[in-house]
């Protein structure tokens, strides 16, 4: 059987409408309708991509992306009948990939399926072997990272947003650049969600958070990466 794509929807019309779409593009499928099973169906499968409904019962969609994303890089596209700012962008920071709002076209779901499995699977294949930033390690193949002899635990967009600012140490990237690291075919995201990761970032990089020795704000413009110079200083 071809890796599957795990749908957790406690809506069955809606999960079986989704998956003949899917299955008519020669996706294997697998339907979970609570957020405990979907966590051991991913337990047991090496998933292409998971479809997850905010609202499931016994685990709900937000602590099933949340320990997802403690052991896996499988591309995640949320669910949700919200369509408020704030829950787009913890869905997001959460290491979701992408999101749709209900209602919504099972044609357009399954075009956002595609659209995501030929950006993740496209890293993959095309993606630089490895990046070294001073103390910073990163491996795209392997999708691991190290500051010093430490593995640091990255969700997939927290990994993205690393290595873009690790291709070249000093460079300021925008906020506009680094969504575009995320989301290369321009989908509409609010800009503030990378203040989130970087958030993230920084919590995992540096020992005090409030004085981050890694990644740099430049106010107005963007961040980036400090160089090897410039951590020197700092230590």
């Amino acid at each position: 059987m071809a890796k599957p794509i795990l749908i957790a929807e406690d809506d069955t019309k809606t999960a079986n409408l989704v998956a003949k779409y899917l299955e008519r593009e020669g996706y294997a499928v697998l339907i979970v309708t609570d957020g405990a099973e979907a966590l051991r169906l991913a337990d047991e499968h090496e998933l292409r991509l998971v479809i997850l409904d905010l609202m499931l019962p016994k685990v709900d969609g937000w602590e099933v992306c949340r320990r997802l994303r403690k052991t896996s890089n499988v591309p995640i596209l949320m669910l949700t009948a919200r369509g408020e700012e704030i829950d787009r962008v913890s869905g997001l920071a959460l290491g979701a990939d992408d999101y749709v709002v209900k209602p919504f076209s099972p044609r357009e779901l399954v075009a956002r399926v595609q659209a995501l499995l030929r950006r993740t699977e496209g890293e993959l294949r095309h993606a630089p072997v490895r990046l070294k930033a001073g103390p910073l390690v990163l491996d795209q193949d392997s999708y691991q990272a190290w500051l010093e002899d430490r593995k640091l635990e990255l969700t997939l967009h927290e990994f993205r947003i690393l290595a873009a600012l690790m291709e070249k140490p000093g460079r300021v990237l925008s906020r506009e650049q680094l969504l575009s690291c995320l989301y290369p075919q321009g989908e509409a995201v609010v800009d503030r969600v990378i203040d989130v990761h970087i958030g993230k970032l920084r919590q995992k990089l540096d020992t005090d958070p409030a004085r981050p020795s890694h990644i740099k704000t430049v106010r107005g413009v963007g961040y980036s990466l400090l160089t090897p110079e410039e951590l020197h200083e700092k230590n």
